[in-house]
């Protein structure tokens, strides 16, 4: 019998050791190295031979008795149950840390960015930690039987209130609770969507267009297609000539484009949907609110008179990415299927986020902070423009931007391909994105395109990233 090398550090207690035993008695017993029926050493002798107390040793042998791995004799010991059914290697066998030495390896061997152009990520300083904190408070001490009482499929009551008297005031949009689901991401609400609307239909899908979708449709086994754009937004004749029931849609600012869609196109689409009874429109409003030029843009589902607009929208870009919380509103028509289909399933939301963004938008304070944080976008994006256009990429570059959402585009024109230019900005570790990367079916020829996300720069840091871009450019 092999000795083992046991370890107590510092600060641990005797259990640590015990594991340690389990551990390497397993091993050995699932790789061979004892033998089915054999024997081992009585609990006082292996507590002498190991350097640890006898308790140490019987806990340790009594629980491998539990799950199976040894079985005991009276008056004659402990031994090894035969295990010949399972393979002669386990991922019980494998060394317990390597998958956290893996990880902390593939953290190591990541790219160290001095600057991240791709990440929506929201400033820590500008999240709203006092009042939401406040409106916590209150929501336990006021709502504590609500809180520890499960919600229905659709989500809490008086949040769904609170984003039906929301829509009204800010999107024109009126709808009742009774239409609004909850959902933990907007990744959740999608494959909702396709368990709702089964695994035959076909959504069309925008090309280019968020590739994290796709996969998403994809693993939900969904049939898909891509329809391109055009100036306009997506185009209705390949829509048309493709076949699909649904087509998944960011109208009122297109990502990553930036397309605004044009009321002509709008009324052609609601057209296509009213086609036949089967078709349906997603419309996906995520960044919406920063619209930083006159009034936001009515939405497709205010001017659907068909009912054929499904409307999606997420507080992961108003309040930040941790806050999992995104709801649909759903035609009035289809609310009773959606329950009858889905409604067995639980909110996966937890309800002290619910009530405590409930409150927070009734009281107020949901306004003020997009009001807030408008201006902070707009000014961002505002320095970030005049700092391009005054550096030495002003005669190269242009810059496509509708006043817009938390990103634009930023097309060079300097004799270098896209791809030498990844390579530039890389080299001065700017990570950024180019449009192509969002195609299933990337344009050829086309000229160097890139998404400047900007919504996590610090103000003071923009003139020093445009450096790096101006540098990297011209290099």
């Amino acid at each position: 019998m092999r000795l083992y090398p046991l370890h107590k550090k510092e600060g641990q207690k005797d259990a640590f050791l015990y594991e340690q035993l389990i551990h390497f008695l397993k091993d050995d017993i699932l790789r061979g190295s004892l033998a089915a029926g054999e024997r081992l050493p009585s609990k006082r002798q292996f507590a002498t031979q190991l350097g640890v107390s006898i308790a140490t040793v019987e806990k340790a042998y009594s629980e491998l008795v539990d799950e199976g791995y040894l079985y005991a004799k009276p008056k004659s010991g402990y031994y090894v149950h035969a295990l010949s059914s399972l393979p002669r290697l386990h991922p019980l066998a494998q060394e317990p840390r390597t998958p956290l030495r893996n990880a902390q390896r593939a953290a190591e061997q990541a790219p160290d960015w001095r600057f991240d152009l791709t990440s929506n990520e929201l400033p820590s300083a500008s999240f709203p930690f006092s009042t939401w904190s406040k409106v916590l408070r209150q929501t336990i001490a006021e709502k504590k039987p609500a809180l520890m009482t499960p919600v229905p499929m659709a989500g809490a009551p008086e949040l769904r209130c609170a984003i039906a008297h929301h829509l009204a005031d800010f999107r024109g949009l009126a709808v009742s609770p009774e239409q609004i689901v909850i959902g933990a991401g907007s990744e959740y609400l999608y494959a909702l969507l396709t368990r709702f609307f089964g695994k035959d239909t076909l959504f069309a899908i925008e090309d280019p267009g968020y590739g994290k979708m796709r996969r998403i449709y994809e693993s939900c086994e969904t049939r898909t297609c891509t329809v391109p754009l055009d100036a306009g937004g997506i185009c209705i004749e390949e829509l048309r000539a493709s076949g699909a029931s649904i087509a998944h849609t960011s109208p009122s600012h297109h990502f990553p484009t930036g397309l605004v869609m044009p009321v002509t196109r709008r009324y052609e689409l609601l057209a296509w949907a009213s086609g036949t009874p089967d078709r349906y429109i997603l419309e996906d409003d995520y960044d919406s609110e920063f619209r930083f030029t006159g009034r936001p843009l009515p939405t497709l589902m205010s001017i659907d008179a068909g009912s054929r607009v499904i409307y999606l929208n997420t507080f992961t870009k108003t309040l930040t990415p941790t806050i999992r919380i995104s709801y649909l509103v759903l035609p009035s028509g289809l609310i009773e299927p959606f329950q009858e289909k889905l409604g067995f399933l639980a909110c996966p939301v937890s309800t002290f986020e619910q009530y405590t963004l409930a409150r927070f938008i009734e009281d107020g304070y949901f306004e003020k902070h997009l009001t807030r944080m408008r201006t902070l976008y707009r000014r961002k994006r505002d320095l970030f423009v005049r700092c391009l256009k005054k550096s030495a990429l002003k005669n190269s570059a242009h810059i496509i931007e509708q006043s817009s959402g938390l990103h634009f585009l930023l097309q060079i024109q300097n004799g270098r391909s896209e791809t030498e230019l990844k390579r530039a900005f890389e080299a001065v570790r700017l990570r950024i994105h180019a449009i192509s990367d969002y195609y299933a079916h990337p344009q050829k020829d086309a000229v160097p395109t890139f998404l400047i996300n900007y919504s996590s720069l610090e103000r003071a840091k923009i003139p020093e990233v445009v450096a790096l871009l101006v540098k990297a450019a011209s290099e």
